[in-house]
Parts: structure tokens; C-alpha cells; sequence
């Protein structure tokens, strides 16, 4: 029996089990009776435990997981790799064990890869696709180096609601109900007045524990125990700032990023991210929902937000939360003579001219006894963390790399939509 016959025989065996325990929702698709119920794993422990495939022994089962890993590698076969972790405990710490994170592996497996750092060896290709007559967004996983593509594998989304002082984009995991009731709600952008200042919160507090929203808006705790519907908090993990035009003069937009959740050493030799959500055995039932391929917003997967519920928090003692922010400055267009018009090199990646486009590098600040500017400062200071360009109507790319995760750059990009008459 080939490997590949294997695979699609362990399908085959746990694959409506899997598509009942983990709510895979297909709208347009009607499954009778039980359609729209929610199944959970533990319902059913007889049935996986005392499945075949559930007593492989552990050097079998580690060769089936690495080749499998291995040969899908990309969207939409990389599902397989996703349902192998929903067959059972022993399978989830064999995948969790395999796996790597998109730091190291560059791929994005796992809802949880996310709100992980994207790729040290080079930029994760999405992109965006915005509706204006609903006013919504769509983030995809890039399946090819096409830039004018009409499917991809569906990540995030998010909704603009314009209020009286201010713009709101609610983000969640879901391409159709975008909500903050909804158990798909990861975070929020919000604006100023002017459209110059967004603050990024996300549901879950990072390493550092940064503060929740301002007063007014109701703090909730243990969203699992208490609602599943429901997030934990706001908190204000980055703030996305554009200086005003006063002036008045003509030119591309200046913006700052500070990473409140990124420490500035992260960038530095040996440097990362601390409080990683991570693929724990508590929360995995949730994280393991991710099984179908979307090849247009019409197709979504059902998540859970309390799949991050098990971010590191702060240690007492630790110095790392007096550490100083990364921050991130877009990068100076060059004046092009016989265009006439500032240009950047996208290499390919954007295509139209829009004053939305922007790349992203830290804004390094050399510390006392440090190097001085004039020095080289280290490579990943000058490497491009994020950027965002129009190659057709509605249609964005997205490329992002590490220390920023994919909810962090969509949120970012996001605030390149809104309008500032006080920026250009």
C-alpha cells in the first residue's frame, strides 16, 4: 500500500468524525437534520480512542506524521496535516511535536499560526480583497506568485463601522459572521477622529501585559468557562500613527508602528518574541478546527477564540516588560524624475500606484554605548518587516515576515483603508 493510499485510508476512517466534532460550517451546504449542531471532542472519546489508527505504534506514527508533513506542504492538501492532529491525543503531540511554528517552517498550519511571528528566512504572500459595498476585508494565504488571484486559503476578516468619533475594523476568523459577539473575534482596529492614530487590541494580553481598553467598555474574564461567544479583553498590544500633513504639500504618507507586544531586542542575534500563544493540550480542541480550503469567501471555517487563551503572561521579577518597544517606520520613497511620482521597490509585488502602498522596517535607535549611526547597523534592522500594495481594483498584496504575526500586519494594513485628510 502506497503512502499516499494510507493517508487517504486514515481520512477516510476519522474524517466525519473530525467534521462533526470540530463544526466545520459550509454555508450553501445542508447536512439534513443535524445540520448547525456543535459536537464537542469529548462527546465521543470511545469511538476515537478505540479508532485503528489510534494505537499505531509511536515510531510508525511519527514516520506517517513527518512524511505527511513533508509532502503537504502548501494549501489546500496541508488540511490533511490538520486532521491527522484531530484523530486524537496521541496524534495531537505527535503533530505538535513536528510541526514547527511559520517562524521556522514558514508555513501557516494552525489557527494559532496567526498570532505567531511569520518567517525568519523570507516574507509569507497574502492578500487582501475589499468590499466596498459591505465594507469588508478579507486576508488569503497566497497559493501561487500570481498577484491577480481569485482563490487562496481564507485566513482572517474584518468590518469597518464608521461611528461618531472614530472608525472601528472588527477582525475575526470567520469570512462571513464579523461580530465582536461572535466566538470568531480576535481583536479590533480603532481611529481617531482625524484618522492619524489607530490603536490595535487583541482579545488575549501579551507578554508584557499591556493595558485594556479605556473605561466604558466591560472587561471579561475565563470566556470559556463563562460564554464561548465571548473575548476575554482589549488590550492594547500596538499603536499605528501617520504625522499630519500641515503644509499641506504633496508626497507619500509618514507612519510609525509601535509593538507594544514586540520588544525592540527581538530583532537583535538571538533575539525573540516572548509569550508565543502556543499548541497546548488544554485549548487544542479549539486550535484544530482549521480542516476545509476556501477557494472564495463563500466557504469559511467556524474557530473559536479561545484558542489563545494560553499566552505566556508576564514572570515576576522580569525585567523583559521595562524593555523598550519595537517600533517601525515606512520606509522613504525615492523621487523618480522621469515618472515624476515616488516610487518604491516592491519587486513585483505591487503594481498600481496608490498613496496607500507602504514597506515597513524598524526604526532602529542605538542605545547608550551603542554603535553610532553612522556604523552598519545589523541586517535584520534593514530588512523589510511588512508591505502592502494595490495590484488591482479592491486587490492587495500583503507580505509580512517575523517578529510581526498575521493579525498584527492585517491590522496594520488595515489603517492604510482608512481615510486621512490631515495626512495628505
Amino acid at each position: 500500500m502506497s503512502f499516499r493510499s494510507i493517508v487517504r485510508d486514515m481520512r477516510d476512517g476519522f474524517g466525519s468524525l473530525s467534521r462533526r466534532s470540530f463544526e466545520v460550517r459550509l454555508p450553501g451546504h445542508h447536512r439534513g437534520k443535524s445540520h448547525g449542531s456543535a459536537y464537542d471532542l469529548q462527546d465521543q472519546p470511545v469511538v476515537i480512542q478505540n479508532s485503528r489508527w489510534a494505537c499505531l505504534p509511536p515510531e510508525l506514527l511519527r514516520d506517517v506524521i513527518k512524511r505527511l508533513e513533508a509532502s503537504e506542504g502548501t494549501w489546500p492538501s496541508r488540511k490533511h496535516v490538520v486532521a491527522c492532529a484531530a484523530v486524537c491525543r496521541t496524534w495531537r503531540e505527535m503533530c505538535q511535536e513536528i510541526v514547527r511554528s511559520p517562524e521556522l517552517s514558514g508555513k501557516i498550519t494552525f489557527p494559532v499560526s496567526l498570532k505567531q511571528p511569520g518567517s525568519r528566512d523570507g516574507a509569507i504572500q497574502c492578500f487582501i480583497k475589499r468590499d466596498k459595498s459591505n465594507l469588508t476585508y478579507h486576508l488569503f494565504l497566497s497559493l501561487g506568485p500570481a498577484l491577480l488571484v481569485e482563490n487562496g486559503k481564507f485566513l482572517l476578516s474584518a468590518k469597518r463601522t464608521r461611528r461618531t468619533t472614530c472608525t472601528e475594523y472588527v477582525i475575526s476568523m470567520d469570512a462571513d459572521n464579523i461580530s465582536r459577539s461572535s466566538s470568531t473575534y480576535i481583536g479590533k482596529l480603532r481611529s481617531n477622529f482625524l484618522g492619524t492614530k489607530f490603536i490595535i487590541y487583541d482579545t488575549q494580553p501579551p507578554y508584557n501585559n499591556a493595558q485594556l481598553a479605556p473605561p466604558g467598555r466591560s472587561r471579561r474574564f475565563n470566556s470559556k468557562k463563562v460564554s464561548p461567544k465571548v473575548p476575554t479583553g482589549s488590550y492594547n498590544v500596538a499603536q499605528v500613527t501617520y504625522e499630519l500633513n500641515v503644509l499641506g504639500t504633496r508626497g507619500p504618507r509618514r507612519m510609525h508602528c509601535t509593538m507594544h507586544s514586540i520588544p525592540a531586542l527581538s530583532l537583535e542575534p538571538g533575539g525573540s518574541v516572548p509569550g508565543q500563544p502556543e499548541l497546548l493540550p488544554r485549548c487544542l480542541e479549539d486550535s484544530f478546527r482549521s480542516i476545509s480550503f476556501s477557494k472564495s469567501i463563500d466557504i469559511s471555517t467556524e474557530f473559536s477564540s479561545s484558542r489563545f487563551s494560553d499566552i505566556v503572561g508576564p514572570r515576576e521579577g522580569d525585567e523583559e516588560g521595562k524593555e523598550r518597544p519595537l517600533v517601525l517606520r515606512n520606509k522613504a520613497p525615492r523621487w523618480h524624475e522621469q515618472l515624476q511620482c515616488w516610487c518604491l521597490n516592491f519587486r513585483g509585488r505591487v503594481t498600481v500606484a496608490s498613496v496607500k502602498n507602504f514597506q515597513l522596517i524598524a526604526a532602529t535607535q542605538p542605545a547608550a554605548g551603542a554603535p553610532t549611526p553612522s556604523q552598519p547597523a545589523q541586517s535584520d534592522h534593514d530588512k523589510i518587516i511588512l508591505q502592502f500594495g494595490k495590484v488591482g481594483k479592491d486587490m492587495f498584496t500583503m507580505d509580512y515576515r517575523y517578529p510581526l504575526s498575521a493579525f498584527q500586519a492585517f491590522a496594520i494594513c488595515l489603517s492604510s483603508f482608512d481615510t486621512k485628510l490631515a495626512c495628505e
